[in-house]
C-alpha cells in the first residue's frame, strides 16, 4: 500500500500507472476538483490538508509501505510534511518532479519568491497580469493594489472561494479573469492584447503547467515578465521519469 500524494494532471496520470502495475495506492488531494478527477479514474482519495504528525499517524495506523509524492511544485508545506511522515514512520519517500526547465531572455525576471515579486512589481507598475493563483494573492493585493498608475489582473480558477477571496481583498470584478486552462499561446496573447496588460506575473511550474505558451507569448508580445523560481526543498530519491520512479518503486517493495 502507497500513500500518494496528488492534485495535479501528471499525477493523475502517475497514480494511473501506478495501478496498472498492480500497486494499491491512496491518493490524498486539497480539492474536490481533483478528488473528483482522481474517482473517475477508480483510485481511492481522501481530501484536506494533512500535518506531517497526522500522515504518519495515516501511514502507521493503515500500514502504507511508502509515500510517493507527486504533489505541485509549488506545494512545498506539503512535500516537507510528506518527508517529515515518511522519516517518522520509517517508511520509503520516492517524489515525483516535473522537469526544471530554463528560460533566458532580456525582458524576463526570475525571482526567489512572491514577496521578491510583488516588490519587484510595485517598482515596474503599469497592468499586471497575476498567473499565480489564489493562494498567495495577498501578498500581491497588500503590495499593488491602490499604487498609483497600476491595475492589477487577477487570473484564476473559476472557483466560488476564489471569487470570494478576490472580493476579501478589494480585487473588482472587471480585474478577475476566471477561467480554467491549458491555454494556448494565442488565447494568451489575446488576453494579454484585451487588458493591454505591460507585466506578467508567473511561476515555474514546468510545461504541464503551461508556463511555456504563457511566457512565449508575453515575451512574442513585448511584456515584461516576473518568473518565480520553485521552492527549494531537500528532496531525496527524485524522479522525472514515471518508469524511473515506478521501477524504483518496486525495487523498494520488493
Amino acid at each position: 500500500m502507497i500513500l500518494f500524494l496528488a492534485g495535479t494532471s501528471d499525477a493523475r496520470e502517475l497514480a494511473i500507472r501506478m495501478t496498472e502495475e498492480g500497486f494499491k495506492i491512496m491518493a490524498t488531494v486539497v480539492t474536490e476538483s481533483a478528488e473528483k478527477s482522481l474517482k473517475e479514474a477508480n483510485i481511492p482519495v481522501r481530501v484536506g490538508r494533512l500535518t506531517a504528525e497526522e500522515m504518519t499517524v495515516i501511514v502507521r495506523k493503515n500500514g502504507y509501505e511508502t509515500i510517493v509524492d507527486a504533489s505541485h511544485p509549488f506545494a512545498e508545506d506539503a512535500s516537507k510534511n510528506a518527508l517529515q511522515a515518511a522519516n517518522s514512520a520509517n517508511v520509503p519517500y520516492f517524489r515525483y518532479e516535473r522537469t526544471v526547465q530554463s528560460f533566458e531572455h532580456e525582458k524576463l525576471t526570475i525571482v526567489n519568491d512572491y514577496s521578491e515579486a510583488a516588490e519587484l512589481a510595485a517598482t515596474k507598475r503599469g497592468v499586471i497580469m497575476l498567473t499565480t493563483g489564489s493562494k498567495t494573492l495577498q501578498i500581491f493585493t497588500e503590495k499593488l493594489l491602490g499604487l498609483e498608475d497600476t491595475r492589477l489582473i487577477a487570473r484564476m480558477l473559476p472557483r466560488l472561494d476564489n471569487m470570494e477571496k478576490c472580493q476579501q481583498l478589494g480585487v473588482e470584478q472587471k480585474n478577475i479573469i476566471a477561467i480554467q486552462g491549458p491555454f494556448s499561446k494565442e488565447l494568451n496573447k489575446a488576453l494579454y492584447n484585451n487588458y493591454g496588460v505591460t507585466l506578467m506575473i508567473t511561476k515555474e511550474s514546468g510545461k504541464v503547467g503551461s508556463v511555456d505558451e504563457k511566457l512565449e507569448a508575453a515575451l512574442e508580445s513585448g511584456i515584461e515578465t516576473i518568473m518565480i523560481a520553485r521552492p527549494k526543498v531537500n528532496y531525496v530519491n527524485v524522479y522525472s521519469s514515471f518508469d524511473t520512479l515506478v521501477q524504483s518503486v518496486k525495487d523498494q517493495l520488493r
